[in-house]
């Protein structure tokens, strides 16, 4: 048997994710398996996996290990992450468990955590303490007298109920739809889904293949996005949609081929829901714009705004009662999705709104994209906390505000701009928005040039 595998950086704030087998092998799975045996003691879990070329070995060691010490598991074969979510809030099992590396590049695996509930497993409820178990425990204390039992779930049908349950499926136009699923798991469920709705779909990629011949699933990046683009202006089509590998990010695509921001797409969901939900809060993290909060507003709802990082998110969310939650980056939390993120639900409830208000997503969009954002701009800086702090102090006297809710973030009257620092590397992250497309190139561009005499570089 070979020795096992793992590599301490592969555990991070809201997963593991690891390079196969350089960083992590099959040996150091089933070793990760016994560290949450001995760190949560579950006597059932729900273990799934995407499909990446590694997944299906990974996921049988997995079980096997489980089974091994005891612990019953119930199969539920291949899911998206956010199926994942539904499943740990669904069913009774201890903790759900999925084999996967959401966006990441085909060599990469690893693992994401929920407990009961849904409530995910982060650094500080449990990573870390599976990392310090795994690296240094004997497993000696870790025995059993019988094997546990192995079942199988199909929860397809669950899931496609709860989606449609979010939306009132008459009110649904018959639009036309490019879904760019990146041959990662949203084209398991979405043909599922598709056959429920009044939809004509061009399908692109929806064949599960974790080598991604055709595009690494991050949509984050632009260049992951062209297909979906050319593809919605070649057929007409009404709106565009590209889902990340593990199918809980989704960017949109409006029918002119432009990509719908993440503070527009949480404009528009704050706003349906607040139509059918009054006086509910709403959060947003602090890279989201200012029209988020105004919708919120108008429509009688109470914005509040949050750090980044999905598990700070569900615990805002849970904290303070959240209806929904939009981050910049693609998620999107629902209280009703037992407080976890989806992109499917996001992007049903946009087509929705479109419906209801019958327009154009370009129209949509419209309505909101009342600013202009600088998107997000990284800068490899030695000394995070004190190049922040300087920046602070530069602009103390003519700021209207400044607050360091996440990193450091600067108010004036036509514009804002947020330096945050990365958990994981030596980056810092600007974002400016501004009333005027003028302003806000002339204000990045002085906040470009004072990073950089406080001894930060650019990254490409």
């Amino acid at each position: 048997m070979s020795k096992p595998i793992i590599d301490p950086s592969i555990f991070r704030d809201y997963d593991i994710r690891a390079v196969v087998p350089k960083e992590l092998n099959k040996e150091g799975l089933e070793t990760i398996a016994k560290a949450i045996i001995e760190v949560f003691a579950p006597q059932s879990v729900q273990i799934g996996r995407d499909m990446r070329t590694t997944s299906p070995e990974f996921h049988k060691a997995f079980i096997e290990t489980f089974i091994n010490y005891g612990v019953n598991v119930v199969d539920i074969g291949l899911i998206s992450t956010d199926m994942l979510y539904f499943a740990a809030g669904t069913f009774d099992e201890d903790m759900a468990i999925t084999v996967s590396a959401s966006h990441n590049p085909p060599e990469y695996n690893g693992l994401k955590i929920a407990k009961k509930g849904s409530i995910a497993v982060s650094g500080d409820s449990g990573i870390y303490d599976i990392r310090e178990k795994a690296l240094n425990s004997d497993f000696s204390s870790l025995k059993s007298d019988k094997k546990g039992e192995l079942t199988q779930r199909d929860i397809m049908g669950a899931w496609i109920d709860h989606l449609m349950k979010f939306i009132d499926p008459g009110k649904m136009k018959p639009f036309h739809i490019v879904s760019d699923t990146g041959n990662g798991m949203a084209g398991h469920f979405m043909p599922h889904l598709e056959s429920k709705l009044p939809w004509r779909v061009e399908r692109l990629f929806y064949d599960l293949d974790g080598t991604f011949p055709n595009h690494i699933p991050s949509p984050i990046e632009i260049k992951n996005m062209q297909d979906c683009i050319n593809k919605v202006r070649e057929t007409g089509a009404d709106v565009g949609m590209a889902f990340d590998g593990d199918g809980d990010r989704v960017f949109l695509v409006d029918e002119t081929g432009r990509i719908v921001s993440g503070t527009v797409m949480t404009a528009i969901i704050a706003d349906n829901l607040l139509q059918k939900n009054e006086n509910k809060t709403i959060l947003y993290n602090a890279i989201v714009g200012r029209v988020v909060k105004e919708v919120t507003e108008e429509r009688g709802g109470k914005p509040i705004r949050v750090r980044v990082g999905h598990t700070l998110i569900k615990e805002a969310m849970r904290k303070e009662d959240g209806l929904f939650c939009g981050e910049h980056s693609g998620h999107y939390y629902f209280k009703e999705n037992f407080y976890a993120d989806s992109a499917i639900i996001a992007a049903l409830l946009v087509l929705e709104q479109m419906s209801i208000q019958n327009k154009k997503l370009s129209e949509l969009v419209d309505q909101y994209d009342k600013y202009f954002a600088s998107g997000e701009i990284n800068f490899t800086v030695e000394d995070k906390q004190n190049t922040m702090k300087l920046i602070g102090e530069a602009y103390q006297d003519s700021a209207q505000s400044i607050d360091w809710l996440d990193g450091v973030t600067v108010w004036f009257k036509d514009y804002w701009f947020n330096v945050r620092p990365s958990n994981t590397e030596p980056l810092l992250r600007l974002n400016v928005e501004a009333d005027t497309k003028e302003l806000m190139e002339k204000y990045k561009a002085e906040l470009v040039d004072k990073i950089q005499e406080l001894g930060g570089t650019m990254k490409s």
